[in-house]
Protein backbone atom coordinates (compact mmCIF):
# COMPACT_ATOMS: atom_id res chain seq x y z
CA UNK A 1 0.00 0.00 0.00
CA UNK A 2 2.75 2.18 0.98
CA UNK A 3 4.75 1.95 -2.46
CA UNK A 4 1.39 2.02 -4.06
CA UNK A 5 0.70 5.52 -2.36
CA UNK A 6 4.53 6.85 -2.97
CA UNK A 7 4.66 5.92 -6.80
CA UNK A 8 5.49 9.05 -8.75
CA UNK A 9 3.27 7.54 -11.50
CA UNK A 10 0.29 7.57 -8.99
CA UNK A 11 -2.01 10.62 -8.95
CA UNK A 12 -2.52 9.59 -5.94
CA UNK A 13 1.15 10.65 -5.28
CA UNK A 14 0.80 13.98 -6.38
CA UNK A 15 -1.77 14.46 -4.69
CA UNK A 16 -0.28 13.55 -1.31
CA UNK A 17 2.91 15.76 -2.19
CA UNK A 18 0.42 18.61 -2.89
CA UNK A 19 -1.53 18.41 0.17
CA UNK A 20 1.94 18.36 2.20
CA UNK A 21 2.47 21.55 1.07
CA UNK A 22 -0.12 23.86 0.97
CA UNK A 23 -0.07 22.57 5.36
CA UNK A 24 3.08 23.84 5.05
CA UNK A 25 2.41 26.75 3.82
CA UNK A 26 -0.44 27.52 5.78
CA UNK A 27 1.49 26.27 8.90
CA UNK A 28 4.15 28.71 8.21
CA UNK A 29 1.86 31.75 6.80
CA UNK A 30 -0.64 32.20 9.74
CA UNK A 31 1.61 33.32 12.39
CA UNK A 32 3.55 35.64 9.71
CA UNK A 33 -0.28 36.78 8.59
CA UNK A 34 -0.65 38.06 11.85
CA UNK A 35 2.95 40.29 11.88
CA UNK A 36 2.11 41.59 8.25
CA UNK A 37 -1.00 43.01 9.42
CA UNK A 38 -0.02 44.89 12.33
CA UNK A 39 3.87 45.55 10.23
CA UNK A 40 2.44 49.38 9.19
CA UNK A 41 0.66 50.37 11.69
CA UNK A 42 3.36 49.60 14.71
CA UNK A 43 5.83 51.42 12.06
CA UNK A 44 3.83 54.52 12.04
CA UNK A 45 3.07 54.87 15.92
CA UNK A 46 6.44 54.24 16.99
CA UNK A 47 7.72 56.98 14.23
CA UNK A 48 4.72 59.25 15.84
CA UNK A 49 5.61 58.29 20.06
CA UNK A 50 4.15 60.44 23.00
CA UNK A 51 5.91 63.07 23.20
CA UNK A 52 4.49 65.10 25.58
CA UNK A 53 4.31 62.18 28.55
CA UNK A 54 8.53 63.29 28.83
CA UNK A 55 9.12 65.67 31.41
CA UNK A 56 11.98 67.66 28.75
CA UNK A 57 8.72 68.50 26.39
CA UNK A 58 6.40 68.83 29.42
CA UNK A 59 8.41 71.78 31.08
CA UNK A 60 8.78 73.40 27.76
CA UNK A 61 4.65 73.40 27.67
CA UNK A 62 4.78 74.74 30.98
CA UNK A 63 7.12 77.68 30.75
CA UNK A 64 4.85 78.66 27.55
CA UNK A 65 3.78 83.15 28.40
CA UNK A 66 0.39 82.18 26.94
CA UNK A 67 -2.33 79.85 26.02
CA UNK A 68 -1.20 80.76 22.35
CA UNK A 69 2.15 80.18 22.81
CA UNK A 70 1.01 76.88 24.29
CA UNK A 71 -1.00 76.10 21.23
CA UNK A 72 1.60 76.97 18.76
CA UNK A 73 4.54 75.32 20.63
CA UNK A 74 2.29 71.80 20.61
CA UNK A 75 1.69 72.40 16.92
CA UNK A 76 5.51 72.02 15.88
CA UNK A 77 4.64 68.61 16.71
CA UNK A 78 3.87 66.82 13.06
CA UNK A 79 0.83 64.96 14.79
CA UNK A 80 -1.14 67.41 16.39
CA UNK A 81 -3.08 70.83 14.82
CA UNK A 82 -4.66 72.20 17.64
CA UNK A 83 -6.91 75.28 17.18
CA UNK A 84 -8.93 77.49 19.65
CA UNK A 85 -8.10 80.72 21.58
CA UNK A 86 -9.57 79.42 25.25
CA UNK A 87 -8.85 76.45 27.04
CA UNK A 88 -12.18 75.09 26.51
CA UNK A 89 -11.55 75.71 22.24
CA UNK A 90 -8.81 73.85 22.57
CA UNK A 91 -9.69 70.72 24.85
CA UNK A 92 -12.40 70.25 22.43
CA UNK A 93 -9.68 70.87 19.57
CA UNK A 94 -7.81 68.28 21.58
CA UNK A 95 -10.42 65.84 21.85
CA UNK A 96 -10.83 65.62 17.88
CA UNK A 97 -7.17 65.35 17.57
CA UNK A 98 -7.65 61.73 19.68
CA UNK A 99 -10.53 60.51 17.59
CA UNK A 100 -8.98 61.34 14.96
CA UNK A 101 -5.49 58.92 16.03
CA UNK A 102 -8.53 56.40 16.68
CA UNK A 103 -9.91 56.42 13.02
CA UNK A 104 -6.40 56.57 11.17
CA UNK A 105 -5.31 53.81 13.48
CA UNK A 106 -8.40 51.42 12.93
CA UNK A 107 -7.93 52.43 8.82
CA UNK A 108 -4.55 51.01 8.82
CA UNK A 109 -5.33 48.22 10.74
CA UNK A 110 -7.00 44.49 9.36
CA UNK A 111 -10.68 43.92 9.94
CA UNK A 112 -9.66 41.48 12.98
CA UNK A 113 -8.95 44.88 15.08
CA UNK A 114 -11.98 47.15 13.89
CA UNK A 115 -13.78 46.51 17.52
CA UNK A 116 -10.69 46.75 19.55
CA UNK A 117 -10.97 50.16 18.25
CA UNK A 118 -14.81 50.73 18.39
CA UNK A 119 -13.96 50.31 22.17
CA UNK A 120 -12.23 53.43 22.45
CA UNK A 121 -14.45 55.48 20.38
CA UNK A 122 -17.34 53.74 22.84
CA UNK A 123 -15.08 55.06 25.71
CA UNK A 124 -15.10 58.55 24.50
CA UNK A 125 -18.82 58.58 24.05
CA UNK A 126 -20.14 57.12 27.24
CA UNK A 127 -17.77 60.09 28.73
CA UNK A 128 -20.44 62.49 27.38
CA UNK A 129 -22.94 60.23 28.00
CA UNK A 130 -21.93 60.40 31.33
CA UNK A 131 -22.15 64.04 31.53
CA UNK A 132 -25.21 64.43 30.61
CA UNK A 133 -26.64 62.29 33.15
CA UNK A 134 -24.97 63.93 35.49
CA UNK A 135 -26.83 67.12 34.22
CA UNK A 136 -29.90 65.84 34.49
CA UNK A 137 -29.75 64.79 37.90
CA UNK A 138 -28.43 68.11 38.88
CA UNK A 139 -30.93 69.90 36.58
CA UNK A 140 -28.41 71.66 35.03
CA UNK A 141 -28.85 73.12 31.00
CA UNK A 142 -27.21 70.29 28.89
CA UNK A 143 -24.36 71.46 26.27
CA UNK A 144 -25.59 70.62 23.25
CA UNK A 145 -21.77 70.52 21.35
CA UNK A 146 -21.41 68.20 23.78
CA UNK A 147 -24.25 66.23 23.14
CA UNK A 148 -23.50 65.42 19.21
CA UNK A 149 -20.25 64.69 19.98
CA UNK A 150 -20.63 60.65 19.34
CA UNK A 151 -18.42 58.48 17.20
CA UNK A 152 -21.00 55.28 17.31
CA UNK A 153 -24.43 55.11 16.26
CA UNK A 154 -25.53 52.73 19.37
CA UNK A 155 -23.73 55.45 21.73
CA UNK A 156 -25.97 58.23 19.91
CA UNK A 157 -28.88 56.84 19.88
CA UNK A 158 -28.44 56.09 23.84
CA UNK A 159 -28.03 59.67 23.90
CA UNK A 160 -30.73 60.86 22.34
CA UNK A 161 -32.76 58.36 24.28
CA UNK A 162 -31.40 59.96 27.73
CA UNK A 163 -31.81 63.65 26.92
CA UNK A 164 -35.31 63.38 25.72
CA UNK A 165 -35.99 60.87 29.21
CA UNK A 166 -37.42 61.63 32.10
CA UNK A 167 -34.29 61.28 34.68
CA UNK A 168 -36.68 57.92 36.25
CA UNK A 169 -36.22 56.40 33.10
CA UNK A 170 -32.43 56.69 32.83
CA UNK A 171 -31.37 53.15 34.86
CA UNK A 172 -33.90 50.76 32.20
CA UNK A 173 -32.18 52.69 29.27
CA UNK A 174 -28.76 52.26 30.60
CA UNK A 175 -29.85 48.64 31.38
CA UNK A 176 -31.29 47.97 27.91
CA UNK A 177 -28.07 49.58 26.32
CA UNK A 178 -26.20 46.81 28.38
CA UNK A 179 -25.59 48.10 31.75
CA UNK A 180 -26.51 45.20 33.75
CA UNK A 181 -24.64 45.37 37.01
CA UNK A 182 -25.22 47.44 39.93
CA UNK A 183 -27.32 50.13 38.61
CA UNK A 184 -29.87 49.51 41.74
CA UNK A 185 -27.25 50.79 44.11
CA UNK A 186 -26.96 53.80 41.62
CA UNK A 187 -30.17 55.29 41.16
CA UNK A 188 -33.23 55.97 43.82
CA UNK A 189 -35.72 58.47 43.13
CA UNK A 190 -34.55 61.80 41.49
CA UNK A 191 -30.57 60.84 42.97
CA UNK A 192 -27.66 59.36 41.63
CA UNK A 193 -24.83 58.09 43.31
CA UNK A 194 -21.84 59.91 40.80
CA UNK A 195 -18.99 58.03 42.14
CA UNK A 196 -20.73 54.58 41.61
CA UNK A 197 -21.66 56.01 37.84
CA UNK A 198 -18.13 56.55 37.27
CA UNK A 199 -17.40 53.01 38.47
CA UNK A 200 -19.90 51.39 36.16
CA UNK A 201 -18.67 53.33 33.11
CA UNK A 202 -15.32 51.95 33.63
CA UNK A 203 -16.29 49.00 34.60
CA UNK A 204 -18.21 48.09 31.43
CA UNK A 205 -15.26 49.15 29.23
CA UNK A 206 -13.26 46.95 31.16
CA UNK A 207 -15.63 44.42 30.34
CA UNK A 208 -15.30 45.41 27.08
CA UNK A 209 -11.90 44.69 26.79
CA UNK A 210 -12.18 41.12 28.25
CA UNK A 211 -14.77 39.49 26.29
CA UNK A 212 -12.57 41.37 23.00
CA UNK A 213 -12.07 38.83 20.45
CA UNK A 214 -8.62 39.10 18.88
CA UNK A 215 -5.98 37.24 16.72
CA UNK A 216 -4.52 34.77 18.93
CA UNK A 217 -0.94 36.04 19.23
CA UNK A 218 -2.44 39.16 20.44
CA UNK A 219 -4.53 37.73 23.52
CA UNK A 220 -1.97 37.24 26.08
CA UNK A 221 -0.82 41.09 25.43
CA UNK A 222 -4.54 42.37 25.84
CA UNK A 223 -5.43 40.35 29.18
CA UNK A 224 -1.89 42.15 30.37
CA UNK A 225 -2.86 45.34 29.36
CA UNK A 226 -6.83 44.88 30.54
CA UNK A 227 -5.94 43.19 33.79
CA UNK A 228 -2.98 46.09 34.65
CA UNK A 229 -5.52 48.67 33.74
CA UNK A 230 -7.88 46.97 36.70
CA UNK A 231 -5.42 46.94 39.19
CA UNK A 232 -4.79 50.75 38.62
CA UNK A 233 -8.17 51.85 38.82
CA UNK A 234 -9.29 49.27 41.38
CA UNK A 235 -6.29 50.95 43.58
CA UNK A 236 -7.28 54.40 43.06
CA UNK A 237 -10.79 53.77 43.78
CA UNK A 238 -9.48 52.27 47.18
CA UNK A 239 -7.53 55.44 47.73
CA UNK A 240 -10.22 58.13 46.86
CA UNK A 241 -12.46 55.93 48.82
CA UNK A 242 -10.97 55.90 52.42
CA UNK A 243 -9.53 59.20 51.84
CA UNK A 244 -12.98 60.64 51.64
CA UNK A 245 -13.87 58.57 54.82
CA UNK A 246 -16.45 56.09 52.72
CA UNK A 247 -17.15 52.82 54.87
CA UNK A 248 -16.32 49.29 54.11
CA UNK A 249 -19.88 48.57 52.76
CA UNK A 250 -19.39 51.41 50.29
CA UNK A 251 -16.02 51.04 49.17
CA UNK A 252 -16.68 46.83 48.44
CA UNK A 253 -18.86 48.36 45.33
CA UNK A 254 -16.36 50.09 43.47
CA UNK A 255 -14.78 46.37 42.80
CA UNK A 256 -14.39 46.59 38.79
CA UNK A 257 -13.11 43.24 38.80
CA UNK A 258 -10.05 40.79 39.27
CA UNK A 259 -6.79 42.71 38.00
CA UNK A 260 -2.71 41.09 37.61
CA UNK A 261 -2.41 41.80 41.53
CA UNK A 262 -5.55 42.91 42.91
CA UNK A 263 -8.08 40.27 43.09
CA UNK A 264 -11.66 40.10 45.17
CA UNK A 265 -10.04 38.99 47.88
CA UNK A 266 -7.37 41.20 47.91
CA UNK A 267 -9.76 44.45 47.73
CA UNK A 268 -12.13 43.08 50.30
CA UNK A 269 -9.12 43.65 52.60
CA UNK A 270 -8.22 46.45 51.33
CA UNK A 271 -11.98 48.22 51.99
CA UNK A 272 -11.61 46.98 55.57
CA UNK A 273 -8.67 49.42 56.07
CA UNK A 274 -9.35 52.48 58.22
CA UNK A 275 -7.29 55.08 56.19
CA UNK A 276 -4.82 55.53 53.47
CA UNK A 277 -1.81 54.91 54.99
CA UNK A 278 -3.15 51.41 55.88
CA UNK A 279 -4.27 50.59 52.69
CA UNK A 280 -0.81 51.67 50.84
CA UNK A 281 0.77 49.21 53.93
CA UNK A 282 -1.66 46.15 53.16
CA UNK A 283 -0.23 46.27 49.22
CA UNK A 284 3.13 45.32 50.72
CA UNK A 285 3.37 41.74 48.81
CA UNK A 286 2.49 43.64 45.72
CA UNK A 287 4.32 45.36 42.90
CA UNK A 288 2.36 48.34 44.08
CA UNK A 289 3.64 48.93 47.47
CA UNK A 290 7.22 50.02 46.47
CA UNK A 291 5.73 52.26 43.65
CA UNK A 292 4.13 53.98 46.48
CA UNK A 293 5.48 53.77 49.63
CA UNK A 294 7.94 56.61 49.78
CA UNK A 295 5.33 59.20 48.88
CA UNK A 296 3.73 58.73 51.99
CA UNK A 297 5.37 62.30 53.54
CA UNK A 298 3.83 63.81 50.45
CA UNK A 299 0.34 62.77 51.23
CA UNK A 300 0.61 63.48 54.86
CA UNK A 301 1.34 67.04 53.95
CA UNK A 302 -1.49 67.74 50.62
CA UNK A 303 -3.71 65.62 52.49
CA UNK A 304 -4.59 64.32 48.78
CA UNK A 305 -4.56 60.68 46.86
CA UNK A 306 -2.84 62.38 43.84
CA UNK A 307 0.44 61.66 44.10
CA UNK A 308 -0.44 58.25 44.53
CA UNK A 309 -2.66 58.38 41.54
CA UNK A 310 0.23 59.80 39.13
CA UNK A 311 2.51 57.17 40.72
CA UNK A 312 0.30 54.33 39.85
CA UNK A 313 -0.59 56.22 36.44
CA UNK A 314 3.22 55.87 35.83
CA UNK A 315 3.64 52.26 37.12
CA UNK A 316 0.70 51.55 34.49
CA UNK A 317 2.52 53.59 31.39
CA UNK A 318 5.89 51.57 32.08
CA UNK A 319 3.71 48.36 32.42
CA UNK A 320 2.91 49.40 28.71
CA UNK A 321 5.94 49.92 27.86
CA UNK A 322 7.02 46.12 28.80
CA UNK A 323 3.85 44.88 27.02
CA UNK A 324 4.75 46.74 24.28
CA UNK A 325 8.19 45.08 24.04
CA UNK A 326 6.96 41.52 24.73
CA UNK A 327 4.30 41.95 21.92
CA UNK A 328 6.27 44.19 19.52
CA UNK A 329 4.95 42.63 16.46
CA UNK A 330 1.33 42.63 16.88
CA UNK A 331 -0.49 44.62 19.57
CA UNK A 332 2.01 45.62 22.01
CA UNK A 333 2.72 48.93 20.00
CA UNK A 334 -1.20 50.03 19.02
CA UNK A 335 -2.02 49.53 22.75
CA UNK A 336 0.76 51.34 24.58
CA UNK A 337 0.72 54.09 21.73
CA UNK A 338 -3.70 54.65 22.10
CA UNK A 339 -3.12 54.89 26.19
CA UNK A 340 -0.40 57.22 26.31
CA UNK A 341 -1.77 59.40 23.79
CA UNK A 342 -4.68 59.61 26.14
CA UNK A 343 -2.35 60.56 28.99
CA UNK A 344 -0.44 63.38 26.18
CA UNK A 345 -4.67 64.36 25.84
CA UNK A 346 -4.80 64.98 29.47
CA UNK A 347 -1.02 66.27 30.23
CA UNK A 348 -2.46 69.02 27.79
CA UNK A 349 -5.22 70.07 29.31
CA UNK A 350 -4.41 70.38 32.50
CA UNK A 351 -1.45 72.82 31.18
CA UNK A 352 -3.38 74.62 29.27
CA UNK A 353 -5.87 74.90 32.06
CA UNK A 354 -3.18 76.47 34.46
CA UNK A 355 -1.66 78.70 32.04
CA UNK A 356 -4.95 80.60 31.02
CA UNK A 357 -6.05 80.58 34.93
CA UNK A 358 -2.23 81.82 35.52
CA UNK A 359 -1.61 78.83 38.17
CA UNK A 360 2.13 78.63 39.62
CA UNK A 361 3.87 75.84 37.51
CA UNK A 362 5.25 74.18 40.15
CA UNK A 363 1.01 73.12 40.94
CA UNK A 364 0.85 72.11 37.22
CA UNK A 365 3.77 69.52 37.29
CA UNK A 366 2.05 68.11 40.28
CA UNK A 367 -0.80 67.07 38.27
CA UNK A 368 0.44 65.70 35.06
CA UNK A 369 1.81 62.41 34.54
CA UNK A 370 5.17 61.87 33.07
CA UNK A 371 7.78 58.60 31.76
CA UNK A 372 11.44 58.24 31.93
CA UNK A 373 12.92 59.07 28.80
Amino acid sequence: MLDFLLDPFNYLFWIFIITIIISSIIIVWRPFNVYIQFAYLNAKVEAIGNPYLTEKELNKLIESKNIIELKETINTNKDYDIIGEGSNEIHNSLDDNFIKTIKQSKNDSSKKMKEFFNIFYEKIDLYYIKLIIKNKFRNVSIDVFNSGKTNLKKTKKLMDEIIDSEIENIPEILIKYGFKENISNIFSPNEADFILLDNLMDQYIINKFKSLKVPSKCIIGKQDFVNRMTDIKNIKNILRAKNLGYNEKTCDKLFLGDGQEISLWKFKELSQNEDVYQIISNLEGTSYFNILKDSIEIFNQEKSTQIFENLLDESYLNNLKEISIQNYVHIGPILRFLISKEYEIMNLKIISKGIEEKINSDIIKKLIVKVNE
